[in-house]
């Protein structure tokens, strides 16, 4: 099987040892998004700027990746503070309808940057 690496300028650059997603076959994992601003890689503030970033990162790679958020199968969602997780699901409103992709909700200690949110995934396309 051959795997190739997703990337676009449109999302933030990785900021450690990995992709911002990689095909294999006609399924993609994207690795975590955090509410980074792509041109100038900080961090937007507070929980509602960090959800919206968060998506609009995740996007730009599921394109970049030839498809569009409607092919994630299965996200992942991460909070610092489960608190907030009505507010994740408020905005996947937004971006996300039926059929939804399978999902989890972790409550974690910290993430990276010191974010509020992080949400990874996986895709299958078809094209």
């Amino acid at each position: 099987m051959t795997k190739s690496i997703i990337a676009t300028p449109n999302a933030p650059s990785a900021i450690g040892t990995y992709s911002q997603a990689v095909r294999a076959g006609n399924t993609v994992y994207l690795s975590g998004q955090i509410g980074l601003d792509p041109a100038s890689m900080n961090l937007v503030e507070g929980i509602d700027a960090q959800i919206q970033r968060v998506l609009d990162n995740l996007r730009a790679v599921t394109q970049a990746a030839g498809g569009d958020l409607s092919d994630l199968v299965r996200v992942t969602v991460y909070l610092t503070d489960l608190g907030h997780f009505s507010k994740v699901n408020e905005a996947m409103s937004r971006y996300f309808s039926a059929p939804y992709p399978a999902r989890a909700a972790v409550g974690v200690a910290s993430l990276p940057r010191g974010a509020l949110v992080e949400i990874d995934g996986i895709m299958v396309i078809d094209r």
